[in-house]
């Protein structure tokens, strides 16, 4: 890939040379790590294409799986090195991937200008997008986020910790601290804490804590480093008051990695005693759980867990590593319930090389986690969503979530999942409810689970045309997700768009085996044959 002979391309000032591999300023050559380079390379060489996250990924980290992260941080550093802190050059589409929108001149002997158009050495699953693929209308780029009211009650974020080891690999371990005091303040009943997914949005960006405030509705963020060099790690973190900029408490914790548990308790504590001076910093410590000593263990349930925001397709790889946690701590509740969910993601999603196996193998991991879960709200729910899938009591898994959620009423994925079940057990308007809730909580998280689940609400009592939006932001979102398009086919089935629904189909078989699984976890008959009979009239116009 590249320019015949490797010419460099040059814009805005500076010249990308591929023959030397470097990039050159006004001040001379500029560092760049090697992927922040390909990457800078791939923008230039399509600049005027919007380019989808999942391209970008794929064509930077060749065959290698990687999160969202590691391509957020590349291109916080390309802001930073040319200078675009307003995204005038790099621009972000929302849920839609990366423009590069300034002019690029290849060669000065050419003198010729890059025209915008499809790269030929993209394959054709990359080369199309979503939209192409299916009937999508026309996006309508979202305004700046409005300002969100404060709670009634003290809330906070905690933005994503810095990752200063000087090692790209260790971003999860950053990631993991950061969401670990997380869950240990979210365990605080009278503090309003936003969830992992929204405050993470902000990973790679110079933040303005009146803009995080402002745009997640909260008065307190957190923000914090960790150093992690051989057996010892640094956590700083400092607390900053949104609406006035004041630094309120900052601190450094220093220790082994066989102390890291407790590290996370001493910056949770702290930022308690802060915000709240009359709770005792103890309060923290004695609710927040130790699920396991092992730090191998931990280490990999992190790598498993940060799979959990990434298109399907990356499901079996995230299951073999939680199942390597497993296997080191047999009792380890987070990696046995997240196991469990990989197991019903899989059969789900038709992308089981053995259903039944992998149904009885779920069903004995999510009991397993039931057993060792105690208070933790999110081995509570994760199990309890992937019995419920399995065919367990939809009532008593419902009756599991709301203990969890009783124990933390700001746990968002806990409302999610709530939603989830209760779609499940026929009841879609208390399920939009809890869905809703759940996007208050984490209002910048990947919603693409949480959208079908509001096309689904709006399918099974029959508003199929307001489903349609919101399914087709799910698909957007994770154009993996096949029940996403099973909703939506039936959606244009039976508003006589065939055309549409038959375009649904074709794409629907290209990503799964069939255009149907079991949907035996919906447990209303009457929901059941809505959406079947709603795929046999859309199927029915390609057969």
């Amino acid at each position: 890939m590249g320019t015949a002979g490797g010419e460099p391309f040059a814009f805005e000032g500076f010249t990308l040379d591929l023959t030397r591999g470097c990039l050159l300023g006004s001040a001379g050559e500029i560092e760049l790590r090697p992927k922040s380079f390909e990457l800078l390379r791939y923008l230039t060489e399509n600049a005027g294409r919007l380019i989808s996250k999942d391209e970008l990924v794929n064509a930077v980290w060749r065959n290698v799986i990687v999160s969202d992260d590691s391509l957020a941080q590349c291109v916080s550093e390309l802001r930073h090195v040319l200078g675009d802190p307003d995204r005038r050059i790099i621009k972000t589409v929302p849920r839609r991937g990366y423009l590069f929108a300034a002019p690029v001149t290849v060669s000065p002997r050419h003198s010729s200008i890059r025209q915008p158009g499809p790269n030929p050495s993209v394959g054709a699953d990359q080369a199309h997008s979503v939209e192409e693929a299916l009937p999508i209308e026309p996006a309508v780029s979202p305004a700046r986020p409005q300002p969100l009211s404060l709670p009634d009650k003290p809330s906070i974020a905690v933005l994503p910790f810095a990752n200063m080891s000087g090692d790209p690999e260790q971003e999860y371990f950053a990631d993991g601290m950061a969401e670990e005091i997380i869950t240990a303040l979210s365990r605080i009943r009278w503090l309003f804490v936003i969830a992992r997914n929204s405050s993470f949005t902000y990973k790679g960006q110079a933040a303005d804590v009146k803009q995080v405030g402002r745009e997640l509705g909260v008065r307190y963020v957190l923000e914090g480093s960790v150093r992690k060099g051989g057996n010892r790690v640094r956590i700083t973190a400092q607390l900053i008051d949104a609406q006035s900029s004041a630094h309120l408490w900052a601190d450094r914790f220093d220790g082994s990695l066989e102390d890291v548990f407790d590290l996370q308790d001493k910056v949770a504590s702290s930022v308690a005693g802060v915000i709240e001076p009359t709770l005792q910093a103890a309060e923290t410590a004695r609710l927040t759980h130790r699920p396991t000593n092992d730090l191998t263990a931990y280490d990999l349930y992190l790598r498993a867990y940060a799979m959990l925001w990434l298109p399907a397709r990356h499901i079996p790889e995230a299951l073999r590593l939680a199942e390597r946690a497993i296997a080191r701590d047999p009792h380890y509740g987070p990696a046995l319930a997240l196991a469990a969910v990989y197991c019903y993601r899989l059969v789900l999603d038709n992308r089981s090389q053995d259903p039944e196996a992998d149904r009885l193998k779920g069903t004995a991991l999510a009991r397993r986690a039931l057993e060792v879960a105690g208070d933790d709200p999110g081995v509570l729910v994760n199990a309890a969503l992937s019995l419920a899938y399995f065919g367990e009591d939809i009532g008593a898994m419902i009756g599991v979530v709301d203990r969890a959620l009783a124990l933390n009423p700001n746990y968002a994925r806990g409302w999610s999942i709530s939603g989830n079940l209760r779609m499940w057990a026929g009841q879609p308007e208390i399920a939009t409810e809890h869905v809703e809730t759940a996007l208050r909580l984490s209002p910048r998280a990947r919603t693409g689970a949480l959208n079908y689940l509001l096309g689904c609400g709006h399918f099974f009592s029959r508003r199929f045309d307001e489903a349609v939006p919101k399914l087709l932001l799910a698909i957007q979102d994770d154009p993996d997700f096949a029940p996403a398009y099973r909703c939506l086919a039936a959606c244009y089935a039976f508003t006589e768009r065939l055309d549409e629904a038959r375009k649904v189909i074709n794409r629907l078989r290209s990503i799964t085996p069939g255009i149907m699984s079991s949907i035996d976890h919906f447990r209303n008959p009457g929901h059941r044959e809505l959406l079947l009979s709603g795929l046999r009239l859309a199927a029915g116009e390609t057969e």
